[in-house]
């Protein structure tokens, strides 16, 4: 994620003083409420995991890392970019790792 990207999410949310979260934030939680856990397909090529989602109804997310620590990480920021949740609400959405095996995240 860029740090420009990240620097604007920040001051939008300075901007709402935490008084108001945005509506992507409430479709991202209707989608795990309605829909369950999304699960993620790895695997290795080259030095990179490459993770596609399995079961995502609104098409395909697919990120990519070069270890597992930061694939969780990049997994996490890109179901938010598909739902356009801004990355300063990351800790809002709660998005976990339910099943470390098979990549499953959801809201906790």
């Amino acid at each position: 994620m860029s740090a420009i990207k990240q620097a604007k999410d920040y001051i939008v949310k300075l901007f709402w003083d935490g008084k108001s979260v945005p509506t992507e934030l409430f479709d991202l939680s209707q989608y795990f409420r309605n829909y369950g856990p999304i699960e993620f397909e790895c695997k290795k090529e080259g030095d990179r995991i490459i993770a596609v989602s399995k079961n995502f109804r609104y098409g395909s997310i697919i990120t990519s890392a070069r270890d597992l620590k930061e694939l969780d990480d990049n997994i996490k920021d890109a179901i938010l970019t598909s739902f356009e949740v801004p990355s300063s609400y990351a800790k809002e959405a709660a998005l976990n790792k339910t099943n470390s095996e098979n990549k499953v995240y959801a809201i906790a």
